[in-house]
């Protein structure tokens, strides 16, 4: 089924308070997507950030961001007033997120939501009482570890006391004690997620949207998942990883890319028939309709880095679980909607390993255009069985990208587009990304708005600039959504 959908993380949606919610203007996102004939929303991974604010280095593999809980929904609860919300300050630019403010801002707001929720009987409640069950095997220790981090100013486990950092039965016992009352505050939170992004997303499907979620391959070393279980990874007797993960040199970086993660101990994965692995898809299923699989030629082979190594450069490839971790997912899963995210240099063992799961792969039109005219990006190359955007987040924005393009690539775009100017060649771009035979074409909510790289989500290997866009209010009109909404039609995509 031929189908078109936006890119657009939470994050970049506008609201009062300084990050995109689940609130209305999510809510107006998708009657927008309706409006354009849109059958997909693509979304960026929803987990609690730290420093960086990267949503691919959370806290949790299943808990949610508490930034994202809408306050006008506790406002009508009667959890907050508008004029406790109002009177902060979420920063200054309505186009970019200041992390130090919401997080300065935000939890203060969310404890007296809490208190005001505990006074309401809210942890009486059936459905309360409901979500802590169900979501206990991760839930309780990922509101421990917070706990512990607010008690340990901030410090990742490995700096804690031995005792809690090696999970000692005493110590779990004396600081869950101890710490009852902020535990309970972060599962207050993950309640408050849950309920609103299943709202939303039962909202969007309802209007005939699917959601694209992103499950990042490896978790943060700095989470409760390593602290909680390091049985999972390769880690020495003191907790500390082994050897981490990243991406070899290349073209775009001569020392490659260190990501710092730590890296999965396979043999144990097997030998659970991969347990963990089951859990964290099965719960990504509730969280979304389908699942990109992100770095996906990391279950053939990955890249393993001494820890310690100031850069990528002196790694080497080890072997991934291959196609047994699939077969295993399809046989206790059954058949589910999953993107590869196969991008960067593919070996024939990567191929074979796509072509065995069935699973679409990723084309991406800011690849195409080598003059040479023989890379693998070009439509013409294509088959049905894949999803093109023209960009991803961690690329620029087409516009930004045409601007940064050589000669000899701008005079073999026009060539290939059939173009003699450079007026619109970012809507081009667009069009020709849905007139692919490519079974999904999604592109980023920037270039349908013909932003340059001042709304760039992420540049890769960088800190400090990455994961704040937003967008204007007003923007989403319906000039924009018919001049959409024909482009799909066009190219057979309603």
């Amino acid at each position: 089924m031929r189908q078109q959908g936006i890119l657009l993380p939470i994050s970049s949606i506008p609201s009062d308070y300084g990050i995109g919610t689940f609130g209305k203007e999510s809510y107006a996102f998708v009657d927008f997507l309706k409006k354009a004939g849109q059958k997909v929303w693509q979304i960026l991974p929803l987990g609690p950030i730290g420093y960086g604010a990267s949503p691919y280095q959370s806290f949790s593999t299943f808990a949610g961001n508490p930034y994202y809980i809408d306050l006008e929904q506790l406002i009508e609860k009667g959890y907050l007033t508008k004029e406790e919300c109002d009177a902060l300050d979420f920063g200054d630019h309505p186009n970019y997120v200041d992390y130090e403010k919401m997080y300065n801002q935000r939890f203060p707001l969310l404890r007296k939501a809490w208190e005001r929720a505990l006074k309401k009987g809210l942890e009486s409640k059936k459905d309360y009482v409901t979500f802590l069950q169900k979501n206990s095997y991760w839930l309780e220790d990922y509101a421990l570890y917070m706990a512990l981090k607010d008690a340990f100013p901030g410090k990742c486990f490995i700096d804690w006391d031995e005792d809690i950092r090696l999970r000692k039965p005493l110590a779990i016992a004396k600081y869950t004690r101890e710490l009852a009352d902020e535990i309970r505050f972060y599962n207050f939170q993950q309640y408050l997620f849950a309920t609103q992004w299943k709202e939303l997303k039962l909202y969007a499907n309802k209007a005939g949207i699917q959601i694209v979620g992103d499950i990042p391959i490896y978790v943060a070393f700095d989470s409760a998942d390593t602290w909680s279980h390091p049985e999972l990874f390769q880690l020495d007797a003191n907790g500390m990883p082994i050897g981490v993960a990243g991406c070899p040199p290349d073209a775009f970086s001569s020392t490659g890319q260190l990501w710092g993660n730590p890296l999965y101990n396979w043999e144990f994965h097997k030998k659970t028939n991969y347990a963990w692995w089951m859990q964290r898809i099965a719960y990504c299923y509730e969280l979304y309709d389908v699942v990109r699989i992100d770095h996906f030629r990391g279950f053939d082979e990955y890249w393993f880095v001494p820890y310690g190594d100031p850069t990528a450069a002196k790694g080497h490839w080890e072997a991934g679980p291959g196609y047994e971790i699939f077969e295993t997912m399809k046989r206790k899963l059954g058949k589910k909607k999953v993107i590869a995210e196969d991008l960067g240099f593919l070996t024939d063992s990567v191929k074979k390993l796509l072509e065995d799961t069935g699973y679409p792969g990723m084309k991406i039109l800011h690849f195409a255009f080598d003059p040479s005219g023989i890379s693998i990006y070009l439509p013409h190359n294509y088959d049905r069985n894949c999803v093109v955007y023209t960009g991803t987040h961690d690329n620029e924005t087409t516009v930004g990208w045409l601007q940064s393009r050589s000669y000899e690539e701008k005079q073999f775009l026009k060539e290939y587009l059939n173009r003699t100017d450079d007026e619109d060649l970012c809507w081009e771009l667009i069009r020709v990304a849905c007139s692919s035979v490519a079974d999904t074409a999604i592109i980023p909510m920037q270039d349908y708005l013909a932003l340059g790289n001042e709304a760039r989500i992420n540049t890769p290997s960088t800190l400090g600039d990455n994961w704040k866009w937003r967008m204007s209010r007003g923007v989403l009109t319906d000039e924009l959504a018919g001049k959409i909404w024909k482009l799909t039609k066009n190219y057979g995509r309603l």
